[in-house]
């Protein structure tokens, strides 16, 4: 018999009563898939591509408990009989792939981030503390409401039994309801709540456990330090975890907390943090713990998961945006066909990006994440056709892959001697090297499906012609935007993909125009500044990374602020001379100069390079897409891809 890759991954494991498959966990993270409250279609199809994939448990999102617990407007509320239908799908759907699946239980506590009539809610915790990510001021629970709290936590377990799921998770991580009561800092109270700060997790897990009975499978999440000075401390929740342990079936390892920017980080860390950065914290709760243990934060590759319970770091692996990427990934770890894998790159812009936005969830690398009813069956084409793709960047790679997928004939025509576009120059920011995992993990894809690929190959009407394609589709992609602007003297001047790229030698004093608020201008500051030049990111917006999802916005952030760069906000380029970037503030007008500057680095967004549109007309039909049909991210340019390679 061959000696199995990851032996230590794909043996099973007893929680309570139950057998898991494998240690390949999807945690509970929101989908903003569910309407009404409820499990829907979407959300059954969402876990069924997990589950069919391979995943050992499935920890669903968060459930409300209680009229109070709505932190958003599209989370699951498990506060009323209604739900127990939907449940019951998702129990038998798991159970017909032998995965088991968990529900998770929550209330936030004073951490609401929107409501569903856009008010500002009447919020909830131990004690009247602000929340100051989201700017809650909330009441002191009543005796009577704590009560009907508790009441809900077993009630909503005792439905979640009642329709088949194999246990429940207590969410006392992240700053939420339970480690609200759990901190010192946030429970000022002088009852018998306030005296003893664990007495409200107890009497949950005392009143599940009364609801539901000893073969139900109990654990519990929790944050080993909030990372927030007045945050829990990693001795805190281990003296709690260890007081708890005799009411758990396990416990579930994390960090950060909802209630700071940088506490938040933490819920879903971006790309800048270390892979598998938690498995320390979660070994220390294994060495004084006699329950399973998970660890989270970061695991997106089986050899790393298999590292961490070869070690005895873990028992089980979180490695929920793992799956989002690729929901095979288990059964291809399994198989050895470890190359075929598509590896999370840590971007967060689709993921807990949309959930953000309150959209579904998907993956920028994988668009048929959180669409499964729209894309999961991928039928072959009814006629196969010659298909001539032109442009190797994510949409036209994407949309090579798909087309060739479903049984067309596909050649991918790319001017350059690498495949990859934009993701190439995305890989040159600092801290941002992961993002050419992008173009591994497609081009990977186009080599196992066969697609003819063309280098070195620039297109034009006469190969165009002599290939007989009888589908074109463009993806030529973009080129930074200059504009016209009022421009005399020396001063240098040159845009973003020139800086990536040193094609230039920039001055000692630099000002970025960043009319697009991204990662783009925020990582040219980062890397002008690490280079030692004087900084001054001047941003045509609110803040800077205005467009990206927070955690990443917020983590480049703290590195600019330690860096010294200067950020100025409303701020829109009017022009240059010798040593002056004239700008106007966004709102008023009025000029705003900054003097002594060497070099104006322009990060302005992008145009369409779309010549070949008109010059290949008639030959075929043709599809732009991606950015040379409009400019936007790599999220937009991979579906494009998608959609239309799903439509020919």
């Amino acid at each position: 018999m061959t000696h199995h890759p990851y032996p230590h991954l794909f043996s099973p494991i007893a929680i309570g009563n139950k057998q898991i498959k494998n240690r390949i966990i999807s945690t509970g993270h929101d989908t903003c898939l569910p309407t009404n409250d409820l499990v829907n279609d979407d959300l059954v199809a969402y876990h069924e591509a997990r589950a069919s994939g391979g995943c050992g448990l499935i920890v669903l999102q968060v459930s409300g408990v209680h009229e109070t617990a709505r932190y958003t407007s599209h989370l699951l509320m498990a506060n009323d009989d209604a739900c127990i239908k939907g449940y019951r799908r998702l129990a038998d759907m798991c159970h017909s792939y032998g995965t088991h699946v968990f529900g998770q239980l929550f209330h936030p506590g004073r951490e609401i981030m929107e409501t569903a009539g856009g008010m500002q809610p009447v919020a909830y915790s131990a004690s009247a503390v602000p929340s100051e990510r989201f700017h809650q001021m909330p009441r002191a629970m009543s005796l009577g409401l704590i009560d009907e709290v508790i009441q809900g936590y077993a009630n909503a377990a005792y439905r979640m039994q009642a329709a088949g799921l194999d246990g429940v998770e207590i969410v006392a991580s992240h700053g939420y309801l339970p480690a609200q009561f759990l901190s010192p800092r946030t429970n000022r109270r002088q009852d018998k709540y306030g005296h003893k700060p664990l007495l409200f997790l107890q009497e949950i897990l005392d009143a599940v456990r009364l609801k539901t009975g000893p073969e139900f499978i109990i654990g519990l999440r929790l944050s080993e330090h909030e990372r927030d000075p007045n945050g829990l401390q990693s001795e805190e929740t281990m003296q709690a975890a260890i007081l708890l342990e005799p009411k758990l079936d396990y416990i579930s390892i994390t960090a950060g907390t909802s209630n700071t920017a940088a506490g938040a980080i933490h819920i879903a860390p971006p790309m800048t943090t270390e892979h598998a950065y938690l498995a320390c914290a979660s070994a220390r709760f294994k060495q004084q713990l006699n329950i399973p243990v998970i660890a989270a934060g970061r695991i997106n590759q089986p050899q790393m998961a298999e590292q961490i319970l070869a070690t005895g770091q873990a028992d089980l692996c979180g490695m929920t945006r793992a799956l989002i990427c690729d929901p095979k990934m288990p059964n291809k770890a399994q198989l050895g066909n470890n190359d075929t894998i598509r590896a999370c790159i840590g971007c967060n812009q689709a993921c807990i990006g949309h959930f953000h936005k309150g959209v579904p969830i998907s993956c920028i690398q994988y668009p048929e994440t959180g669409r499964e009813l729209t894309y999961s069956n991928q039928p072959m084409a009814a006629t196969p056709k010659r298909v001539m793709v032109i442009g190797g960047g994510p949409a036209g790679m994407k949309a090579a892959q798909t087309a060739a997928q479903r049984g067309h004939t596909v050649s991918l025509y790319e001017a350059s001697p690498r495949l990859g576009g934009q993701a190439l120059l995305a890989q040159l920011i600092p801290q941002r090297a992961e993002f050419g995992g992008l173009v591994t993990n497609l081009e990977q894809e186009l080599r196992s499906l066969k697609v003819t690929i063309h280098l070195n190959t620039p297109m034009n009407k006469a190969l165009a012609i002599s290939e007989a394609p009888e589908a074109i589709i463009v993806a030529t992609g973009a080129k930074p935007y200059w504009p016209d602007f009022e421009r005399s003297g020396t001063m240098q001047v040159a845009d973003a993909w020139q800086i990536l790229q040193d094609e230039v030698s920039v001055g000692k004093n630099v000002l970025i125009a960043d009319w697009r608020s991204d990662w783009i201008g925020m990582g040219v500051a980062e890397k002008l500044a690490l280079q030692g030049c004087n900084v001054t990111l001047a941003v045509n917006g609110l803040y800077a990374g205005e467009m990206l999802q927070s955690y990443v916005r917020d983590s480049i952030a703290g590195r600019l602020h330690t860096l010294g760069v200067r950020i100025v906000p409303y701020a829109r380029l009017f022009g240059c001379d010798d040593d002056t970037v004239y700008m106007q503030h966004s709102i008023t007008d009025a000029a705003m100069l900054f003097e002594q500057t060497d070099t104006l680095a322009l990060s302005l967004g992008h145009e369409r390079v779309d010549g070949l549109i008109e010059q290949l007309k008639g030959i075929a039909p043709i599809h732009p897409i991606g950015d040379c049909l409009a400019p936007r991210t790599a999220e937009e340019a991979v579906l494009d891809g998608l959609q239309i390679g799903f439509e020919l």
